[in-house]
């Protein structure tokens, strides 16, 4: 079982950025999938979840409308864009397989995104 996400990736201030994260393993739309971040030197935030069975979504406060869940139940990849970004949005992002009682079991190994002018 495992979830494997997209490089590493720099952008400008204003610009968008898409990450994905490969399952495998695993019945893909058997369990939601995770959307946390690290910035630096701070602890985990959690971004927000989209159930793969169903499409829907959850979104933390700061987050909504600056961010789409989508999930390829085809390819068992589920991915996350954010846009207008924003340097403080520099983080690794993780992906994480969420059970229903909302323990994170599985994660991804990380996508550093930096955002710089």
């Amino acid at each position: 079982v495992q979830l494997v996400q997209s490089g590493a990736e720099v952008r400008s201030p204003g610009q968008s950025v898409k990450v994905s994260c490969k399952a495998s393993g695993y019945t893909f739309i058997h369990y939601y999938i995770d959307w946390v971040r690290q910035c630096p030197g701070k602890g985990l935030e959690w971004v927000g979840r989209i159930d793969p069975d169903n499409g829907g979504t959850k979104f933390a406060p700061e987050f909504q409308g600056r961010v789409t869940f989508t999930a390829d139940t085809s390819t068992s990849t589920a991915s996350v864009e954010l846009i207008t970004l924003r340097s403080d949005d520099t983080a690794v992002y993780y992906c994480a397989r969420a059970t229903s009682l909302g323990y994170l079991d599985i994660w991804g190994q990380g996508s550093l995104i930096t955002v710089s002018s």
